[in-house]
């Protein structure tokens, strides 16, 4: 089984971001792909933080803009795409504007359907004295872990900075009347800084520690924003052995997804 990282440069421009997602979807798709996967915030990279807010959808709501293209590109295309990461409301938000959104993972089926809803547990938070972040200002946090069956396969949803906390995959691999984690999803925004440092090396831990491919699609590259990320974006195998890794720019990370080399490694 082919799978496909999705590695892009998003921008403040909704409507732009979904344009490349959908041709980037399509590329992997004549390339042989079935599942695919988009970055963190593949939708929008905007100007500040706050920007996001105004972009918010209801989770499920296929007629707003971000999931409605997912949800189309997955049909027209018969994929399972791991949408990276949108804006969604909180739950109990009420008809105004939130002054926080969830930083969530929706999994699209190759019918369209919305088959799972993760939002990102770990906020990111970082001070070197030259850059500054801190995604508490407009994330709400989730709530709990979320894994789904795709495509055979059981799949854990993750997002970025949750890549640090390996209690977060063991607990996703130890469910009751569910296989260990096959595939572990970590669409991401890495810092230079960060990336440079930790990414292949806590990637390759994961797959290893859980026994498990991993599929990384980052954001690589110059933002208009000024931002710039890590990129790499990687599939691993269960040995934890690079299978494909795409340094930096728009493009796919391909590879195959095999269950007997899965197997082997677990025996």
């Amino acid at each position: 089984m082919k799978i496909a990282a999705i590695q892009m440069v998003s921008g403040p421009v909704l409507a732009d971001n979904l344009a490349r997602a959908e041709y980037w979807m399509g590329e992997a798709a004549a390339q042989g792909a079935q599942l695919v996967a988009l970055p963190e915030y593949f939708c929008l990279m905007g100007q500040h933080d706050t920007d996001k807010l105004a972009h918010a959808e209801r989770q499920g709501d296929l007629a707003a803009p971000i999931q409605g293209c997912l949800s189309r590109a997955a049909r027209r295309l018969g994929l399972w795409v791991i949408g990276g990461s949108l804006p969604l409301a909180p739950l109990d938000a009420g008809p105004q504007t939130p002054q926080r959104v969830r930083n969530s993972c929706c999994v699209f089926n190759p019918e369209g359907a919305l088959a799972a809803c993760y939002d990102k547990l770990h906020l990111f938070r970082f001070d070197n004295g030259r850059e500054q972040y801190d995604e508490g200002r407009v994330l709400q946090a989730g709530a709990e872990p979320v894994s789904l069956m795709a495509a055979g396969l059981h799949v854990g949803l993750s997002i970025c900075y949750d890549l640090r906390f390996p209690e977060l995959y063991r607990q996703m691999s130890q469910q009751p009347g569910l296989p260990p984690l096959d595939l572990i999803s970590v669409p991401a925004a890495f810092t230079y800084t960060t990336g440079q440092a930790h990414w292949e090396l806590l990637l390759r831990a994961r797959a290893v520690e859980n026994q498990a491919y991993v599929i990384a699609a980052a954001q690589g590259g110059q933002h208009p924003n000024g931002r710039r990320t890590w990129g790499h974006s990687l599939v691993i195998d269960p040995w934890g052995e690079v299978l494909a890794c795409l340094p930096e720019g728009e493009g796919l990370a391909l590879a195959e997804l095999d269950l007997a080399r899965l197997a082997q490694v677990r025996q």
